[in-house]
């Protein structure tokens, strides 16, 4: 099984460099499924029911957020009704949708999406490592499980790791978004899951993080109340990763990462 994972749509650039290029990577690159971490695709803070649903148009099969999945207010109620949007999974009881799914891909098969929140300069939220403990008992690769494949939005590389060797062995793959800069250590780890810290956003790289420079670098210098930080709006850079998974176990037989479009150097093209 052939999957993609795209990191952390930045505003209108992002969203619409993901739209207008997914239908043809799907047929490019033989996807089987895609997974899309949307939660700044609205400006870049938060993602509104219109903007999820042109992600699963585009050819998304799940679109995953993070801390920023309450910014606009409509889309609270749509986590309840569109059960192909997560939100991290280890939010209170009580918190509106969930953190993970189980979906089909064209044949058939069944690929399991977790989504959990690191804790480390994040909001408070329940332990992501026992929480992940709970979610994947009973569920196994190999079977009628597919692949597996976690979204673990964090800000720290510590933590990320950790939860990557946590799962080794047991998924097919632990990718990492939230902090907007592709990382270069993609491998696939001794028990076979697949592994990057971080996937990077598809969005401005001529900004800081995707956002526009002059407010950005206002409120580093000045430590003052600056204007409202905007999306900004030059050609975007898609960022994520390719994962092959082997049919018979789920694991992961190679990460490669993907980078196509705007300001960093592309990856070479795929077979």
């Amino acid at each position: 099984m052939r999957i993609l994972v795209l990191g952390d749509v930045v505003g209108r650039s992002g969203r619409r460099a993901v739209c207008e290029a997914l239908p043809h990577l799907r047929h490019e690159l033989a996807l089987d499924f895609v997974v899309v971490n949307g939660e700044n695709a609205a400006g870049g803070f938060g993602i509104t029911p219109k903007i999820c649903g042109q992600f699963l148009q585009a050819g998304a099969d799940v679109v995953t957020t993070g801390n920023h999945a309450w910014d606009q207010k409509d889309i609270i109620p749509h986590f309840d009704k569109e059960k192909r949007l997560l939100r991290p999974h280890n939010y209170p009881e009580g918190t509106p949708g969930t953190g993970m799914g189980l979906y089909e891909d064209g044949a058939g098969r069944k690929v399991l999406v977790l989504h959990f929140m690191g804790l480390l300069f994040m909001p408070s939220l329940d332990d992501p490592f026992s929480g992940m403990d709970r979610a994947m008992l009973n569920k196994k690769m190999g079977g009628d499980i597919a692949a597996i494949i976690v979204d673990f939005h964090g800000e720290a590389t510590s933590e990320k790791v950790a939860m990557g060797h946590t799962l080794d062995g047991r998924v097919s793959a632990v990718v990492g978004t939230h902090s907007h800069i592709p990382t270069a250590d993609h491998q696939v780890l001794p028990g076979g899951t697949g592994y990057m810290t971080d996937l990077g956003m598809c969005g401005d790289y001529d900004s800081v993080i995707g956002m526009k420079k002059e407010a950005s670098i206002a409120r580093f210098r000045k430590k003052v109340p600056a204007p409202r930080l905007e999306a900004a709006q030059g050609e975007a850079t898609l960022c994520g990763v390719v994962i092959d998974t082997d049919d018979e176990t789920g694991l992961a037989t190679n990460m490669t990462p993907f980078r196509r479009g705007g300001r960093l150097a592309p990856t070479p093209e795929m077979t």
